[in-house]
């Protein structure tokens, strides 16, 4: 493939530019993107049915994370650099020169997401870490927005200037197939369902060259109330859990698609009755609607699930178990994209730590509990700390805070890649591997690794100076 060729020429030359540089170009593609704004979102919202103000909102968090992730290649934290000079005293005999720092791994494939057009899309989060590692890029557009996915391209390219080959486009499911197996791609990133994403990871593990994969994958991200919290504030708790549950038509990874509550109590009732006042929603394109209707009917048809708010078409559902029926089906912790919750109602709050600890690998795990509660909570919280990358005390799992400290990430199916997360700053580090050189003359070697420190980055240094 003659992009990722061109990119492989390129990938060398811009690992190896100093972190201002390649900070400038990131924040050009951000100012470019806003300046196209007007253009690009009644683009997408023609191809993916969004809405206007909601691709407002995620073209600004696109060209947000572009310039965060400017501001800390900037910095040359990335590089991680660490020098050990030479020792002769060091306690297991003589130490020599060693320096070690993080480089770019190389030309990174990313697979866009249905969901997200601007934000995990061609500029999308993935692309800002891949960028800021000092990485090119080729994505595989999503079939849902093609037109959009080739605009934002063009546009990107052209504030890329003599960088531009650090974007390239591929369309089409054998194209991202061929271009994953191409021999110059280094790593890949993807955000889609469970069965693509298995699939794209055996075949990155079975190449003649294994690279990594990290797939985000699904998650239904349990929501837990204890029966202090239930009496406390049932009103609040339904009015939160419902909207979070339909917010971008439960279209989004994170909306919490499993609610435990105890088996006492109206707050089941009063869920149900904000679900029943909302209307249809609009799903991305016409394959996830009607993967919504069928994974509705699988989970519908479980022995025992009482169907609350059962609706024709595509307005929000919501079934209700018990927990000894739910344990006893462990598909009904199976993620059905699009607004659909279960309830889970439970006798004895100390049943739900087993059960929790019994779920796949999570995105998020939230905790809704009163003050008076902790003195029960902290095995539990090591359970869902175990199952999952996010733990909310309170709050909502919708809305993912693009900064340094999050993790967006999860244990397996969650995501194939546990010690990952693909937003925030740390999201940089998947595309970065270390390298240590071990003796070298200190004028041949890379500028984050000299004593001069000619790009000013931060260095852990130990041993003597002279």
């Amino acid at each position: 493939m003659k992009t990722i060729e061109r990119a492989a020429t390129i990938a060398q030359r811009w690992a190896e530019t100093a972190p201002p540089t390649r900070a400038a170009v990131l924040t050009a593609v951000a100012d470019a993107l806003d300046a196209a704004g007007p253009e690009l979102i009644p683009l997408a919202d023609a191809e993916t049915r969004l809405g206007a103000a909601r691709l407002t909102g995620e073209l600004a968090r696109t060209t947000f994370q572009l310039r965060l992730l400017a501001a800390e290649a900037a910095g040359g934290s990335t590089y991680d650099v660490r020098i050990d000079r030479a020792d002769p005293g060091w306690p297991i005999g003589p130490r020599p020169d060693l320096r070690r720092y993080r480089t770019a791994i190389g030309p990174v494939l990313v697979f866009a997401a249905s969901n997200f057009p601007f934000a995990f899309s061609v500029a999308g989060g993935d692309t800002a870490a891949a960028w800021a590692a000092g990485c090119p890029v080729i994505v595989k557009a999503h079939p849902g927005h093609p037109r959009l996915s080739r605009r934002v391209t063009d546009v990107a390219q052209q504030a890329l200037g003599p960088w531009a080959e650090l974007l390239g486009l591929v369309e089409g499911e054998s194209g991202g197939v061929a271009a994953l197996r191409h021999p110059a791609i280094a790593a890949a990133a993807f955000t889609g369902s469970v069965a693509g994403g298995l699939a794209l990871a055996r075949i990155a593990a079975e190449r003649p060259v294994p690279v990594p994969f990290y797939g985000e994958l699904g998650s239904v991200n349990p929501v837990l109330v204890t029966p202090a919290a239930a009496r406390a504030r049932p009103e609040e708790l339904a009015e939160g859990y419902a909207g979070s549950l339909t917010l971008g038509g439960g279209q989004f990874c994170t909306n919490p698609g499993l609610l435990f509550i105890p088996d006492t109590g109206p707050l089941v009732d009063l869920v149900a009755e904000r679900l029943r006042a909302l209307p249809a929603v609009e799903m991305l394109n016409e394959r996830i609607a009607e993967g919504f209707l069928a994974g509705a009917e699988r989970l519908g048809a479980i022995p025992g699930a009482r169907r609350v708010v059962w609706p024709d078409g595509l307005a929000p559902r919501l079934l209700e178990l018990d927990l000894t029926g739910f344990l006893a089906h462990p598909e009904a912790a199976e993620e059905c994209f699009g607004p659909l919750g279960v309830v889970v109602r439970y006798t004895r709050f100390a049943e739900l730590a087993p059960a929790v600890a019994a779920l796949p690998g999570q995105l998020t795990t939230t905790l809704h509990a009163e003050p008076d509660d902790e003195l029960l909570l902290t095995e539990l919280r090591k359970v869902l700390a175990a199952r999952s990358g996010r733990v909310l005390w309170g709050g909502w799992p919708t809305g993912v805070a693009v900064t340094a400290a999050m993790q967006h990430g999860g244990p397996f199916p969650a995501t194939t890649g546990p010690m990952s997360t693909s937003v925030g700053t740390a999201s940089i580090e998947r595309f970065l591997r270390p390298v240590a050189y071990q003796g070298w003359p200190g004028h041949l070697l890379p500028e984050p690794l000299r004593d001069d420190n000619p790009w000013g980055v931060p260095q852990r240094v130990s041993g003597p100076v002279g």
